[in-house]
């Protein structure tokens, strides 16, 4: 099991944290994701590490920009 936190920016609302927590659960592997877009927290739980770029274009899917690792 692996968990990993990046920095999100561009999220306002619930309906962000929806938009990505979508996205981000289609990667293969994904077990659990949390999403909070007062701090731009995105943690994610998975079976094995996912590679940052998979998670950068799954949040620009979602239409916001990860950071990095937080």
């Amino acid at each position: 099991m692996s968990e990993t936190v990046y920095s999100v920016s561009g999220m306002s609302c619930g309906h962000c944290e929806s938009a990505v927590t979508k996205e981000i659960t289609a990667i293969p592997g994904v077990t659990s994701v949390t999403v909070v877009a007062q701090t731009g927290r995105l943690t994610i739980a998975s079976e094995r590490p996912i590679d940052d770029e998979t998670v950068r274009a799954a949040v620009d899917e979602a239409g916001y920009e990860l950071v990095g690792r937080a």
